[in-house]
């Protein structure tokens, strides 16, 4: 994932390798943890998913979702525990 700030609010690039042909969203404070809203694309089926999202100022919590099961995002160091017993994946902007 990578930021870049502007006016609006931070440009964030969320990233996740995985197998190509994949079903890959990403879900979190920011969509009220809506598992279809935001999809990721792969680069020409090689596994290599992306999306660009503007956020909000502040700390979201996020995890991905491949193909229906929600994972944490590995990249990102900061996680916390949830409401369900697992983690979130933490990133502030």
């Amino acid at each position: 994932m990578k930021n870049g700030t502007d006016k609006m609010g931070s440009t964030v690039i969320f990233r996740l390798s995985t197998d190509p042909g994949c079903e890959v969203f990403v879900a979190g404070s920011f969509n009220d943890w809506n598992p279809r809203q935001h999809q990721l694309r792969d680069n020409p089926d090689e596994g290599d998913y992306k999306l660009t999202l503007t956020l909000p100022p502040g700390r979201h919590e996020y995890k991905f979702i491949v193909n229906g099961a929600w994972h944490i995002d590995l990249a990102c160091p900061n996680w916390v525990p949830n409401q369900v017993g697992s983690l979130n994946s933490v990133i502030v902007v």
